[in-house]
């Protein structure tokens, strides 16, 4: 419910290292002794920070957003995701046309703003994704959590824990259709589980993945080789990954979106959270809610489903979306492929979710007239978190496990103490079999 990047590279293991992580079965970790598979933790939408630079081909679109922020030092890098300035109006416009994503036809493929370049800093490390604005730390509180939880079980940053923040407004695209920045994120995280693995004794790694990330993680697995995927994870936790999209986003593509956040006016950020790849791949799929009426306008005197989001994107004045979203982010939910290694799914239940909306004859700027809740985490729907992953309990070679959390919110999983007992519980019985297997 989450920069591009010039996506920098990761420092690959020399070849000394791997000889010695995978000749070594009785590497200790820094669990008190304990051998410990390593956990890299993969954050959802808008979980870790992001930085920006402005070139000399930005063209701001006020005097404001020529002068903010008065960036000293650091190369003219800043943070861009999250900065409370955001808050303000004049500075919001500066945020929005700063994190605008544009399709280019001819490349097949999202970029950047004009002027604009991004990046993820510190990949690898979960510093980025435990606080977006570290200068907040009580209100942007986000992996934080559940990191500590890890480290007081004996995980350590940097050995045992890792972190993969990626720029979150870009997706995956389906097969034949370049995805420069999602694919190069894979990339980046199968070498940091390559790199865990070996600083590890060669013990194969737990994804621990939350919202989007679940998805992002999903692909990584699902487009490795089996080798691969058995030499170097060992499970997959997925916390409230929104499989089958959610209801809630067609509610950011209508109107816009604040997420809660105050005194922030959604038409100022509409059009930035339309031009986002990944809002596109979180679009309600037609495989998880078929024909359900999901938003009804008035004054189009239409009703929309899932499976005419095409027509949804051309009313609500997003025709600019249609082409990408047919063809590069609809065909990614119309199957889900099995992962190929054991996967833990921890859900929230009972929390009232976005199941319709009505918007009337003011339109869509207006906002919905009439809002239908429904069970879920409050932001992803309990049938997107549960029932795309259903065929994969038909499998005989797809372990799955699905934990429903009563109450637990999208987000609150990530602090809530019977979600990270899960988590724990899961990660215990892995390690625990490792260190009995090398007595």
């Amino acid at each position: 419910m989450e920069t591009t990047n010039p996506l920098r590279a990761v420092v690959l293991v020399s070849a000394v290292v791997v000889m010695l992580a995978l000749s070594s079965c009785c590497a200790l970790s820094a669990g008190g002794g304990q051998l410990l598979h390593p956990v890299i933790l993969i954050p959802g939408s808008g979980g870790n920070q992001l930085e920006a630079r402005l070139t000399d081909d930005y063209r701001p679109s006020s005097l404001t957003c020529r002068v903010w922020p008065p960036v000293r030092g650091r190369a003219g890098w800043f943070r861009l995701w999250f900065e409370p300035s955001v808050l303000l109006a004049p500075l919001t416009r500066c945020f929005a046309e700063r994190m605008m994503l544009y399709y280019d036809r001819d490349a097949d493929d999202y970029r950047n703003a004009p002027g604009v370049e991004t990046r993820v800093s510190d990949f690898g490390s979960t510093s980025t994704l435990r606080y977006p604005d570290p200068t907040l730390k009580l209100l942007t509180g986000y992996m934080d959590t559940l990191a500590s939880t890890l480290e007081t079980a004996g995980y350590e940053e940097g050995h045992s824990l890792f972190g993969a923040p990626y720029d979150f407004r870009y997706g995956l695209a389906a097969p034949g259709h370049p995805s420069q920045v999602g694919s190069a994120y894979l990339d980046r995280l199968r070498l940091l589980v390559e790199s865990a693995c070996a600083a590890n004794g060669g013990r194969p790694a737990i994804l621990v993945a939350h919202s989007l990330g679940g998805l992002y993680a999903l692909h990584l697995l699902a487009r490795a080789p089996a080798p691969w995927r058995d030499a170097h994870v060992k499970r997959l936790v997925t916390l409230s990954a929104p499989w089958g999209g959610s209801v809630q986003v067609m509610l950011t593509f209508a109107s816009g979106n604040t997420l809660g956040v105050p005194f922030v006016d959604a038409s100022l950020i509409r059009a930035e959270q339309r031009s986002s790849e990944s809002n596109l791949w979180l679009l309600p799929t037609p495989k998880v809610f078929g024909n359900t009426t999901l938003v009804v306008s008035e004054r189009h005197n239409r009703t929309y489903s899932a499976k005419n989001v095409t027509q949804f994107l051309q009313d609500i004045g997003f025709a600019e979306g249609v082409e990408p979203y047919r063809a590069r982010t609809r065909p990614l939910g119309e199957a889900l492929p099995e992962p190929g290694v054991p996967v833990t799914c921890l859900v929230g239940t009972g929390v009232d979710t976005v199941e319709s909306l009505v918007f009337g004859d003011e339109g869509f700027d207006a906002g919905p007239i009439k809002v239908v809740y429904g069970d879920g985490d409050g932001t992803v729907n309990l049938a997107s978190l549960v029932g795309p992953i259903k065929a994969w309990s038909d499998s005989p070679a797809q372990i799955i496990e699905v934990v429903e959390l009563p109450k637990v919110s999208h987000s609150g999983i990530l602090k809530d103490k019977s979600a990270l007992e899960q988590i724990l519980r899961t990660v215990d019985s892995i390690n625990l079999n490792v260190t009995s297997n090398s007595q």
